[in-house]
C-alpha cells in the first residue's frame, strides 16, 4: 500500500483553461508559483520560486474554472503526478530546448483570501453539496 499527498501555497500563475474529455468530465488546467525565501551562507536573503502545473478535475473542475483568477492566494492538495522513473515531466519547447515541470492533480483547492473563499463554498454547495474544505482544516 502506499500513499501520497502534497500540500501547496502559492499564487496562481495564470487564468485557468477548462476543457472536456470525449466522455464530457471537466478539466481545468493552471499554474502556480510557490515562493521560498531564505538567508544563504553569505547572510544574503535569497527568493526562489517553484512552478507547479496543476490539474483538477470534475466539478473542483468547474469550480475552479469559475472562481480561480491569476494573482490569487490558494491551498493545493494532491498528487505528483511524474514521469516512469519518478522524476519530473520533461517537454520539448518550441524552440527545440528542453524542460520539466513539476505537475500535481488537486484534490482539494482552497482560496485563501475570505471573499474567494466564500464565494467558493457557495457555488460548490449548489453544485450537489461538493463543498471544499474550511480554512480552519489547513495545516499549519
Amino acid at each position: 500500500m502506499s500513499y501520497q499527498k502534497n500540500i501547496y501555497v502559492g499564487n496562481v500563475g495564470n487564468d485557468p483553461t477548462m476543457k472536456y474529455t470525449p466522455a464530457g468530465q471537466a478539466v481545468t488546467n493552471f499554474s502556480l508559483a510557490v515562493n521560498d525565501e531564505y538567508t544563504n551562507a553569505a547572510g544574503e536573503k535569497v527568493k526562489k520560486t517553484t512552478w507547479f502545473r496543476i490539474e483538477t478535475w470534475g466539478k473542483t473542475a468547474e469550480i475552479c474554472n469559475q472562481y480561480v483568477k491569476k494573482g490569487a492566494s490558494i491551498l493545493v492538495e494532491g498528487k505528483l503526478k511524474a514521469d516512469e522513473n519518478g522524476n519530473p515531466r520533461q517537454y520539448q519547447k518550441a524552440d527545440k530546448s528542453w524542460t520539466s515541470n513539476f505537475e500535481l492533480t488537486a484534490q482539494v483547492v482552497r482560496f485563501l483570501s475570505k471573499r474567494e473563499s466564500q464565494s467558493m463554498t457557495e457555488s460548490a454547495h449548489e453544485l450537489g453539496g461538493q463543498e471544499l474544505p474550511p480554512e480552519d482544516d489547513i495545516p499549519f
